[in-house]
C-alpha cells in the first residue's frame, strides 16, 4: 500500500452501530498485520472506551491529550496518539469537552479544514496503513471537518424498520461537502444489526442494493451478544471472542474494505 488512507465512519442516526464497526473494523485489520490510528470524534467517547476501562478514559479525557485539546490548540496530532493494548492498534482518545467543539471552530480561520491540518503530519509519516475516524451521529460542522480530513467515509445502517431514517439527508451534506474536499468518496454502506428471520432486514438490503450512489457490502453484521459482552469488558469483539459469529463477520468486512481501499 503506497499511502495511508484516512476513511470516517459516518451516520447521522443514533445506534447504527458506527462506533462498534469502527473499534472492530480496526482491531481487525490491526490483528492482520495493519498498522491502524483510531480517531475518537464523538463526545460520548465509546470509541475510546472500546478499548479502555471508564477510569482511564476519563484519566485521557482529562489529561490534556484528547482530540478536543488537539483541535482547540490546532495542535499537530502526534503527541495526542495513545497506544491500545493491541499491536499496531493505536487511538486519540476523545474527551466530552466536544460537545462544545462547534463553538470552538467557529471563530478560526478555514475552520472546515482544522482537523485536516492536524492530522497532516501524521499522514506524512506514513506509518499507518489505515486512520479510521468515529464521527458523532449528527451533521455539522465538525462532521463537516472530519469528512474533509478523510478519503472516503463508510456508512453503517441498522436493519431495523427505522434504520434507513435520515440516509438521504446525510448523502445530500455529502455531496455539499465533496464542494470543498472534491476527491472524498463513499467507500460503501455496511448492514449492522441485522436478524435473517425479519422482514425489514430482506427490505433494508433490497432498499440499499438498489441505491447508484454507494455501494453495499457483502458482508453484513449479524446481531451477536457476545459484542455487548465485549463491550462491558472494554474490547472489541474481534479480539474478546475472536471465534464468534460477529467476530468472524467483522473480520470479514475489515477484508472487504481493505480490499476496495486499496484499490
Amino acid at each position: 500500500m503506497s499511502k495511508t488512507q484516512v476513511i470516517a465512519f459516518a451516520n447521522n442516526k443514533g445506534g447504527s452501530g458506527k462506533t462498534t464497526t469502527c473499534s472492530n473494523v480496526g482491531c481487525a485489520m490491526a490483528l492482520s498485520g495493519k498498522r491502524v490510528l483510531l480517531i475518537d470524534g464523538d463526545m460520548q467517547m465509546n470509541l475510546t472506551l472500546s478499548f479502555f476501562d471508564e477510569d482511564r478514559a476519563m484519566e485521557l479525557a482529562q489529561s490534556g491529550r484528547s482530540l478536543y485539546e488537539a483541535v482547540k490548540k490546532e495542535d499537530d496530532l502526534s503527541d495526542y496518539i495513545i497506544p491500545t493494548q493491541y499491536e499496531g492498534l493505536d487511538i486519540i482518545p476523545s474527551s466530552s469537552l466536544m460537545s462544545s467543539i462547534e463553538f470552538e471552530l467557529f471563530a478560526k480561520w478555514q475552520r472546515e479544514l482544522i482537523l485536516k491540518k492536524c492530522l497532516e503530519r501524521v499522514r506524512a509519516r506514513g506509518y499507518y496503513d489505515y486512520i479510521l475516524i468515529d464521527a458523532p451521529p449528527t451533521l455539522g460542522g465538525w462532521v463537516m471537518n472530519i469528512m474533509c480530513a478523510s478519503d472516503s467515509i463508510i456508512i453503517p445502517v441498522e436493519a431495523s424498520p427505522w434504520g434507513l431514517f435520515g440516509l438521504a439527508n446525510l448523502f445530500d451534506f455529502f455531496r455539499q461537502v465533496k464542494n470543498i474536499a472534491p476527491r472524498l468518496s463513499v467507500l460503501g454502506i455496511a448492514i449492522t444489526k441485522a436478524d435473517e428471520r425479519k422482514n425489514y432486514f430482506k427490505q433494508t438490503r433490497e432498499i440499499l442494493s438498489e441505491m447508484d450512489s454507494a455501494r453495499l457490502f457483502d458482508t453484513y453484521i449479524r446481531v451477536d451478544s457476545a459484542v455487548e459482552w465485549a463491550q462491558d469488558n472494554s474490547q472489541p469483539v474481534v479480539a474478546y471472542k475472536k471465534y464468534s459469529r460477529s467476530a468472524i463477520e467483522y473480520k470479514k468486512l475489515a477484508k472487504e474494505i481493505m480490499s476496495y481501499a486499496d484499490r
